[in-house]
């Protein structure tokens, strides 16, 4: 029988009556504990990136008054994703849409919806760039990371922007999220990527956004998340972690990508790549007493018709990694979509890997 959420969140819920009223736990330990349950248990949450906003050949455009009880995910599988994702890129500009034209009120709504059915939900930030004007994929220049700190010459335009990121995060209330900012930092496709700043400038980076977020704004309710791109050693991994006392999951955005080699081929690597990087966060996690997620993947188009059971499912069951989130399906793009859709050729092997006893979903 699938194991749905519901039934866990029952489960807590009847813990939390049990326990004393000195013990009452605030949402962000309500939500690392929903997390930890399924980690220790290896059930693994399932999360769509953009679910309930728009998906493959839909798109939400009445926000005040759509139900919100569209979903690829659930035209398949009968369930919405325990965890939706959505992202903030924009909100720093004061746009009323974030850079993939998703409006804000959507997200929030959506955002809402999805945590009262019983789900969670996590955002990044691709933020555009302070110093050049550019989007976030312009790295053009090594100096983005150190103008934005303080005393750096957009020091002060910067904080107008995490001002405007901490008034949409305050409007959500006192709800759990999970936060990831700052991701696949390794790598040098991002502004404050591994090669255009120190490890001292990314670590005073994050500090510097999670102390405003968190000292300043009072916004205890978030759970921050750590993703540097992979497969990296632990090393490499470890080499721009911002501290314990920033981070309360370890997470890994690693994508398949064919680059020409036959399906069984591609997928092999991929199993391995996940395989070998989860197997390198479990004893960092555990060290750090910290979770650990796949807090990004996917196979863009979905190629492979055993994709979800043969190349995704093999790479994290029994790992202990407490959820996998897979980008998102884009109405605008037809070939740009990483779930399945109502349609889609091979939507029957998702429904296979989302009925399995291990894998969540509402």
């Amino acid at each position: 029988m699938h194991k749905i959420l519901t039934i866990c969140c029952a489960i807590l819920a009847l813990a939390a009556c049990n326990r004393a009223p000195q013990q009452t736990q605030t949402p962000k330990e309500q939500l690392l504990e929903r997390l930890a349950a399924a980690s220790a248990e290896k059930h693994i949450l399932y999360g769509h990136q953009d679910d309930l906003a728009y998906g493959h050949a839909w798109l939400v455009t009445d926000v005040e008054n759509d139900p919100l009880e569209r979903s690829d995910i659930r035209a398949v599988s009968g369930h919405y994703p325990a965890i939706a994702g959505f992202d903030l890129g924009g909100i720093e500009m004061g746009d009323c849409a974030n850079l993939d034209s998703v409006p804000f009120t959507l997200i929030r709504k959506a955002a809402l919806t999805h945590i009262d059915r019983g789900g969670l939900v996590t955002f990044s930030w691709h933020l555009r760039n302070p110093l050049t004007g550019g989007d976030a994929w312009d790295f053009s220049s090594t100096e983005v990371v150190a103008s934005v700190l303080d005393g750096g010459s957009r020091h002060e335009e910067f904080m107008v922007w995490m001002e405007r990121l901490g008034d949409f995060l305050e409007s959500l209330g006192e709800v759990p999220a999970i936060f990831r900012p700052w991701h696949e930092n390794i790598g040098t496709w991002f502004w404050w990527g591994g090669e255009v700043c120190t490890a001292d400038e990314y670590k005073a980076l994050w500090e510097l956004t999670w102390k405003y977020l968190v000292e300043e704004r009072g916004l205890t309710n978030l759970v921050w998340c750590y993703s540097p791109n992979g497969p990296i050693s632990a090393e490499a991994y470890m080499s721009r972690y911002p501290g314990d006392e920033y981070v309360d999951i370890l997470g890994t955005d690693i994508y398949e990508y064919p680059a020409g080699a036959p399906l069984p081929e591609a997928a092999e690597r991929y199993r391995g790549q996940v395989s070998g990087m989860l197997a390198t966060l479990a004893p960092l996690a555990e060290a750090h007493d910290k979770l650990f997620c796949l807090s990004e993947t996917g196979f863009e188009g979905i190629p492979d018709p055993v994709w979800w059971t043969e190349a995704l499912y093999p790479a994290i069951e029994g790992t202990g990694v407490c959820y996998v989130l897979t980008w998102r399906n884009a109405h605008d793009k037809p070939g740009h979509f990483y779930g399945p859709w109502e349609g889609f050729e091979n939507a029957g092997d998702f429904a296979a890997f989302a009925d399995k006893e291990d894998i969540e979903l509402l």
